[in-house]
């Protein structure tokens, strides 16, 4: 199935799997890209060297084009952009869009750029910028997330833009596929249901409760981190919308000493991480430091598999999401649904 995503990243399907933090890393990455889709390789986790050895172990697993996401704000996001570059990555993500030199110094060593955006003027800004393509969240996607439906997002911003447009937040199936493209995109990102396979690194147990979740238990909290986060409905979550200031503000301190010594920053750059994630909003100490150490919390449950002590950044799909296959099957059932569906369509007259 061919569409202007396909023919701009050189993939076989209009699928992307999402860079998800301590999910997607060289094995999902490889199985998704070896099955035919995008697979982006999450680096904000990752210092400089981690990132290069994992880039060449994606590049030892196959021959396959893959993107990485970066984080524009990053202190390093030169060397990291630079490091991609001479690696011949295909395709560079980010989830905060990039200044228009960063574009321009990717697009010159032709990588493709593909921020992801949570609206339509931030799609015709990055696409003025020079942006090749974007991916388009909208709110019953996982993680930070905004509070506009993919139904109504995605056809606002492919008339918007003349660039490809790949919609994310909801899909899982070929029949998502199929209607994403009627609204006139070229292909859907999934995140939730990658991280749901079994080439996802993700504890077994971490798994086990995503599959039993109900629709009714992802939910938007910003209790976190002070900004809207969808994630699966966790004592956690619930202690934390409890809790008060104080309180607050001490368990975020034990977190974010955690990660101070797991990712070897200083307090001063880990507020700033912090204070850079704020995108203008208010936020109380504790969640400024929440919001530099977010990263642990991730990590607490989807490397360690401790779900008492992390959160679990989820779409609304984890509720209809019943088994874990291969990369390879998922998109095989995925671009089989699809065609289906295509094919069975009501002709005009």
């Amino acid at each position: 199935m061919e569409t202007a995503f396909t023919e701009l990243v050189g993939v076989r399907h209009p699928l992307v799997q999402t860079g998800m933090g301590w999910v997607a890393g060289p094995r999902l990455v490889s199985a998704s890209a070896n099955a035919g889709a995008l697979g982006i390789l999450a680096s904000a986790t990752m210092t400089l060297d981690q990132l290069r050895s994992a880039v060449r172990e994606v590049k030892s697993r196959t021959g396959e084009p893959f993107g990485v996401n970066l984080r524009a704000d990053a202190g390093d996001a030169r060397d990291r952009v630079r490091m991609i570059i001479d690696e011949g990555v295909r395709v560079a993500s980010f989830a905060l869009a990039p200044s228009r030199d960063l574009i321009a110094e990717l697009k010159d060593a032709g990588v493709v750029v593909i921020p992801s955006i949570g609206a339509r003027r931030h799609a015709e800004k990055v696409a003025a910028w020079g942006a090749d393509a974007v991916i388009v969240q909208g709110g019953e996607g996982g993680g930070h997330t905004g509070d506009v439906a993919t139904t109504v997002l995605l056809p606002q911003v492919v008339d918007a833009v003349d660039i490809p447009v790949i919609g994310a937040g909801g899909f899982h199936d070929g029949r998502g596929l199929v209607a994403a493209l009627a609204y006139g995109a070229a292909g859907v990102a999934m995140g939730t249901r990658f991280l749901l396979t079994s080439d996802s690194t993700v504890p077994d147990a971490v798994k086990a409760r995503y599959l039993a979740a109900t629709v009714k238990d992802v939910t938007v909290t910003t209790a976190v981190d002070g900004l809207p986060h969808r994630m699966l409905r966790t004592d956690l979550v619930n202690s934390l919308e409890r809790a008060g200031r104080t309180r607050a503000l001490v368990q975020a301190v034990r977190r974010a000493a955690g990660f101070r010594k797991l990712s070897g920053l200083s307090w001063p750059q880990m507020v700033r991480d912090g204070l850079a994630m704020k995108h203008g909003k208010e936020l109380s100490w504790s969640q400024v430091l929440l919001a530099a150490n977010t990263p642990m919390l991730l990590k607490a449950s989807m490397v360690e598999g401790r779900t008492d002590l992390g959160v679990m950044a989820s779409g609304q799909v984890a509720g209809v999401i019943e088994d874990l296959p291969s990369c390879e099957e998922l998109v095989t059932r995925v671009m089989t649904e699809a065609r289906h569906v295509l094919g069975t369509l009501p002709t005009p007259g």
